[in-house]
C-alpha cells in the first residue's frame, strides 16, 4: 500500500538531536517512509490513498518501552480484553514486552521460563494488534539458566532478558547472565527500585552500577524510585539508558530527566508507562509522561517526544521511532484538542494538555483516520481525500 499524508503544519522527527524535518508532506510504500518534504500533487499521484492533514503535526508512532504483556490482547491483572489496540488510540503504534511476569502460574524453574519467553514471542510475532507491533518474550532471568540457555532461546527468537524477578539472594547475582546476554546481543533490561511483585527484591545503584544493564527500568518508580543520590552516580558513572514510568514518581521524573540534560545525555532518556500492573491500564500515559516533560521542565516539546519515539528505537534497534526514508511507517497526526486555549498540538503540550489524536498509520496502514476514541476531537479534521482500497479504517 503506498499512502501519502500531505498538508501537513510540522514533522517531529524523533532525532533529539534533529527534531524536525523541513516539508508538509510524508510517503510512505509498503509499510516503509519513502519520501519526507514537500510535494505536490503529481508527486503523490499513483498513491493509493491520500490523507489531508489539514495542517496538523506529524510524529513517529509511539513506543511505549514498559508494557507488561501475557499473550494476545489480554491482561490477566486488569481482567482486561483489548487493551494493546486501546493503545493504539493513544499514538502507541510500538509495545516492548517488560516481561511475561503476570501469567497467571509464571514458571520460575529454567525450562519454563525458556519456553514462556519463546511462546510469548511466537504469540506476537504475526500477530499486531490494532496495528500495533508487540516485541515480546522477555527471559526472566532464574538462578540455574546456563549460557546455553540463553542461546538456545536466542536461535529461537528471543532478544530480550530481564533481571529483577528472580530467586536471586541479592540482585548482584544476575551479573554472569547480564554478561552472557549482552555477549549474545540480547536486550538487557533491570528492574529498579523497590519490590513491585511477591519475590521481587529492591535494586539501587549500586547493583546497577555492578550489573551494567542496557536499560535500568521505571528508575523513577515501579512502584518506588531509586534513592535521589543515586541518580548522580547512574549519570555519570554508567551509560545506562534510564527509563522514566508514567505509573512512577512524577517529582523523581524530572529530576532525572533535568539530570540527563545537564550530563548533555539525553539520548539515555527512554519513555515507557509500567502497564498494565497495579496502575491499571493507560491509552494514553506516553502522551502524559511527554506533556509533563515540556510543561515542567526547559525540555523541548519536540525532545520529549524523541525520548517516546527515536531514543527508545535506538536503545532496542528498532527501524521505527524516526520520520525518515527507509524507516517503519509507523506515524501519528496530533493536534490541539478541541476548545482548549492552545492553537497546535506542541503549544497543547507545552501547556500540560494531552494533544488529540487525529490518525495512526502503522506499518503504512492507516487504522483510523478522523478521531482517536481515547482523546478529544482535533481542532483541525484530518480526512482521506482519495483511497483506491478497501477501506477497513473508520
Amino acid at each position: 500500500m503506498r499512502v501519502a499524508i500531505t498538508n501537513l503544519g510540522k514533522i517531529v522527527s524523533g532525532k533529539w538531536d534533529d527534531p524536525f524535518r523541513v516539508g508538509d508532506t510524508i510517503v510512505t510504500d509498503n509499510g516503509l517512509i519513502s519520501y519526507v518534504g514537500s510535494a505536490g500533487a503529481a508527486d503523490v499521484a499513483g498513491a493509493d490513498v491520500v490523507i489531508d492533514a489539514v495542517g496538523m503535526v506529524a510524529m513517529p508512532g509511539l513506543i511505549d518501552s514498559h508494557v507488561h504483556v501475557t499473550f494476545g490482547d489480554y491482561t490477566p491483572r486488569q481482567k482486561t480484553v483489548g487493551f494493546l489496540e486501546s493503545y493504539v488510540h493513544g499514538g502507541v503504534t510500538t509495545a516492548i514486552s517488560a516481561s511475561e511476569v503476570h501469567v497467571p502460574g509464571r514458571p520460575k524453574d529454567p525450562e519454563g521460563v525458556k519456553a514462556l519467553a519463546v511462546a510469548a514471542f511466537k504469540c506476537f510475532e504475526h500477530y499486531r494488534p490494532g496495528g500495533m507491533r508487540v516485541h515480546a518474550g522477555a527471559l526472566i532471568l532464574e538462578p540455574g539458566l546456563t549460557k546455553q540457555d540463553l542461546k538456545e532461546v536466542r536461535s529461537k527468537g528471543v532478544w530480550l532478558v530481564k533481571a529483577g524477578f528472580g530467586a536471586f539472594e541479592t540482585p548482584y547475582g544476575y551479573a554472569d547472565q547480564i554478561a552472557w546476554a549482552k555477549e549474545l546481543g540480547m536486550i538487557t533490561l533491570v528492574h529498579t527500585g523497590g519490590a513491585s511483585i511477591p519475590g521481587s527484591s529492591g535494586i539501587w545503584g549500586d547493583h546497577l552500577l555492578h550489573l551494567r544493564p542496557h536499560v535500568s527500568f521505571h528508575v523513577n518508580g515501579g512502584p518506588v524510585a531509586v534513592p535521589d543520590k543515586d541518580f548522580p552516580r547512574l549519570v555519570s558513572e554508567s551509560d545506562i539508558a534510564l527509563q522514566i514510568c508514567t505509573a512512577g514518581n512524577l517529582r523523581t521524573t524530572l529530576l532525572v530527566a533535568n539530570l540527563l540534560v545537564e550530563a548533555n545525555a539525553f539520548e539515555r532518556l527512554l519513555i515507557g508507562t509500567d502497564t498494565p500492573t497495579g496502575s491499571g491500564i493507560m491509552p494514553l500515559g506516553m502522551l502524559y509522561t511527554i506533556s509533563h516533560l515540556s510543561s515542567l521542565t526547559t525540555i523541548p516539546v519536540e525532545l520529549a517526544i524523541a525520548a517516546a519515539t527515536g531514543n527508545n528505537a535506538a536503545v532496542y534497534r528498532l527501524n521505527s521511532g524516526i520520520i525518515d526514508k527507509g524507516r517503519d511507517a509507523d506515524i501519528v497526526l496530533i493536534d490541539a484538542a478541541e476548545g482548549g486555549s492552545q492553537a497546535d498540538a506542541l503549544s497543547a503540550l507545552r501547556n500540560g494538555d494531552i494533544p488529540a489524536v487525529g490518525a495512526v498509520l502503522a506499518g503504512g496502514v492507516p487504522q483510523f483516520v478522523g478521531r482517536s476514541r481515547n482523546t478529544p476531537p482535533t481542532t483541525r479534521r484530518a480526512r482521506v481525500t482519495h483511497s483506491s482500497v478497501t477501506q477497513l479504517f473508520p
